[in-house]
């Protein structure tokens, strides 16, 4: 018999539960509107879709969303479970994000429908790539351990020149900083050419890592088409580099797939334009439902948003995203992609971040908050360290303050 795969929704409807849950089986495995030639019971046995769980959480004033059938009917809300046999789509991670999250959104027996999780056997998480570096890896090329990495954006987002950005690296290497990332803006501009600036780029790391013994991890942004991305990272990678970045929602899963089994580096991925799939809270996806497919696909690093953020997402989800990504998808696979704080991330939210997760495996990602400290970038990189390290030792933030100039002076500017 073949292992099977589940997913939980949130759902909402106007037909009874059963119906409402059966419907999306159906249309997400051998069924459809109507009775077919072929339909047998044998075939409905090997291929269907099962519902598994269906807990009624009660009554709702109405549809979340337009286009229910009966919009004016009463309606309920429902957590449900779906399982599928991993033999209707093998491996294929395109395929399993068809059948999970295709045809469901807009059938009309749905008035909302969020998927919440996914949960998949050993033999789907075996067959995947999966991280290639993760928390451990990233640790053993930066050299930073026992603490979170501590790193910035490259602001102004965009504009800059490849040696204006070079010289931005500069004083952030000197300052102790231990990743950089490009935005997710800055891919291969005419200002700003992904060539030069990898060059101009490497060239201050390598000449920084000779005398010191640290090089730092800088994510070039390489989203293109999936040739250009290979021949970007096989640049970095012949530059010296450690780290490549991409954008999740712009390359796609199968852009992913291709890119994780040509790379030989950390591969960092960013998920802007996450709110459009997950803004409301009757559609689209729960992080760690999304986040799943990406770190099978073979993220190495996912954004979570950061505490205090100047995005429209509450702590406790930014927390129980990275939670999530902590979390071995199967016992025989532990590797973990490392989260990315970020999102007006300053020295004020190390205390709120390790008392929620208690856990140093992080990259703590400050672009304003390094950038943009009163007493410049060096200053900000200090106020980071020393909040952090205050954090971490049970020292309050005021505390830590009185014996730290830079983070003083962080605390000023961003209360």
């Amino acid at each position: 018999m073949s292992p099977r795969f589940e997913a939980d929704y949130l759902l909402e409807t106007p037909v009874a539960l059963e119906q409402a849950a059966a419907t999306i089986a159906g249309e997400q495995s051998s069924g459809t509107f109507r009775p077919v030639p072929g339909e047998t019971a044998e075939l409905k046995a090997r291929s269907a879709a099962r519902v598994e769980v269906i807990t009624d959480l009660g009554p709702i004033p109405g549809p979340a969303l337009p286009g229910a059938a009966t919009p004016d009917a009463p309606h309920r809300r429902a957590r449900i479970t779906l399982s599928w046999p991993l033999a209707n789509t093998g491996p294929s991670l395109p395929n399993i994000l068809a059948t999970v999250a295709g045809n469901l959104f807009e059938l009309n027996c749905v008035a909302a429908l969020r998927l919440t999780a996914l949960r998949f056997p050993p033999e789907l998480v075996a067959a995947c790539p999966g991280p290639a570096f993760g928390t451990a890896g990233t640790r053993a090329l930066s050299g930073v351990n026992d603490r979170p990495l501590i790193g910035t954006i490259i602001k102004p987002s965009i504009g800059l020149s490849p040696d204006e950005t070079a010289e931005m690296v500069a004083t952030l290497c000197a300052a102790g900083i231990d990743f950089i990332k490009d935005d997710e803006l800055q891919a291969d501009g005419s200002h700003c050419p992904f060539d030069a600036r990898a060059r101009a780029v490497m060239a201050v790391i390598n000449t920084h890592a000779e005398k010191t013994g640290k090089k730092v991890m800088y994510a070039f942004n390489l989203t293109g088409e999936v040739d250009e991305m290979r021949a970007r990272h096989d640049l970095v990678q012949s530059l010296g580099g450690t780290c490549v970045m991409a954008s999740a929602n712009s390359i796609g899963l199968t852009g992913m797939l291709a890119l994780r089994r040509h790379a030989q580096l950390p591969l960092h991925i960013h998920r802007n334009g996450w709110g459009y799939l997950s803004r409301h809270p009757a559609l689209g996806f729960d992080y760690p439902a999304w986040s799943t497919l990406w770190r099978l696909a073979g993220a190495d690093h996912l954004h979570v948003n950061g505490l205090a953020n100047k995005f429209s997402e509450p702590d406790a989800s930014v927390i129980a995203s990275a939670r999530a990504l902590m979390t071995p998808l199967s016992p025989t696979t532990p590797a973990c992609p490392m989260p990315v704080f970020s999102s007006g991330q300053t020295a004020l939210q190390a205390h709120g971040t390790w008392a929620a997760l208690k856990s140093p495996d992080l990259i703590f990602a400050a672009g304003g908050g390094i950038m943009a400290h009163p007493d410049g970038p060096a200053a900000g990189v200090r106020a980071l360290h020393d909040a952090w390290s205050a954090a971490m030792n049970g020292i309050p933030l005021a505390q830590a303050a009185k014996d730290s100039p830079a983070l003083a002076a962080a605390v000023r500017a961003y209360a």
